[in-house]
């Protein structure tokens, strides 16, 4: 195994849709291809939650966010670009039902295509594929196109996100002046998925957390979309200092507040991976819709809470649980 893809693929193309936390676990895989692929034309085709993000990053040509097509004509103006693309060579991180049927836009001239789609060059079949954590999923599907040297499961490295903290960071006044923020902070993510209400410790028990916060001189600070200001002002109303920052920062920015943040405690949701990437000593509350083992972020300081409905679980062992964490960053 050279730890490279053929030469002679000029006309890449990656296919990651999302959701957040799933794009954030895909990073490295990215950045691996573009390394294996220095002077290749590299395509990304995802949806527009993340274009920014990629753009962020620096490894692409082009990104396509027309990666979810609804009704048949946009179905058809998807394969049209694909078709005109010119394709040497396709990863597909997404490999879902979807992602896989992308195959057929090319018939019969198949491109060289690293995924689960039937006939694919490249066909990721490790039999464990749906057991492994998403790193190692997708560390080993690269190491079977010949992108990255295997490595046992448990060691694939995670997303390296200086380029986002800096691009954060480039011009204007520092985040933390933006944002409001004094002194050393936590990070709050009590968001998840609308359709998934069992994935939302609810409100309460974060208002219960930012309140404990601030007695030990920590500023609490809700990150999160605009959709979570609501829950945002509800903790702020039960401790003053809390700085709302959810529906006012850029996904780079997320990144930056993980990278200096004391603590950060949230749901399974996106942001949470991705400052818990940047570095954020994370404490991480699950419920029975999420395997921590095959998805939690794997980052040097992180603990793990779970309850089969996050409703369920008190604040005082949440508070507890964060205190430990602050006590060794």
């Amino acid at each position: 195994m050279s730890g490279r893809a053929p030469a002679g693929d000029d006309r890449v193309l990656v296919i990651k849709l999302g959701a957040l936390g799933d794009f954030v676990q895909a990073l490295r895989a990215m950045q691996e291809i573009r390394r294996a692929h220095p002077g290749a034309s590299l395509t990304l085709l995802t949806t527009p939650p993340y274009a920014e993000l990629a753009e962020a990053a620096g490894w692409f040509d082009a990104i396509d966010t027309g990666g979810r097509p609804k009704g048949l004509g946009a179905m058809l103006g998807l394969f049209a670009r694909l078709r005109r693309g010119r394709y040497r060579r396709v990863y597909d991180l997404q490999t879902s039902s979807r992602s896989a049927g992308y195959i057929w836009a090319f018939a019969p001239a198949f491109p060289a295509w690293s995924g689960i789609s039937p006939g694919a060059s490249h066909r990721h079949r490790n039999p464990r594929r749906d057991l492994m954590q998403n790193l190692d999923r997708l560390w080993d599907q690269l190491a079977e196109a010949g992108v990255v040297e295997p490595l046992p499961e448990g060691q694939a490295p995670g997303p390296d996100l200086a380029w986002a903290i800096a691009a954060s960071d480039h011009g204007g006044p520092p985040l933390e002046e933006r944002l409001g923020i004094r002194g050393p902070f936590a990070l709050l993510a009590p968001g998840a998925s609308p359709g998934r209400p069992r994935k939302r410790w609810p409100a309460p028990g974060f208002a219960a957390l930012a309140k404990a916060l601030e007695t030990m001189g920590v500023t609490p600070v809700v990150i999160g979309g605009p959709q979570e200001a609501e829950l945002g002002a509800e903790i702020a109303l039960a401790a003053p200092s809390t700085v709302v920052a959810a529906g006012r920062t850029r996904l780079v920015d997320l990144a930056a507040l993980g990278s200096r943040a004391a603590l950060l405690v949230g749901n399974d949701t996106g942001p949470v991976y991705l400052a818990a990437f940047a570095g954020a000593p994370t404490l991480i509350l699950f419920s029975a819709d999420s395997d921590p083992a095959l998805c939690a972020p794997r980052i040097r300081r992180i603990s793990v809470m779970q309850s089969e409905d996050l409703a369920d679980l008190p604040a005082a062992e949440v508070i507890k649980a964060s205190r430990v964490l602050l006590g060794g960053a």
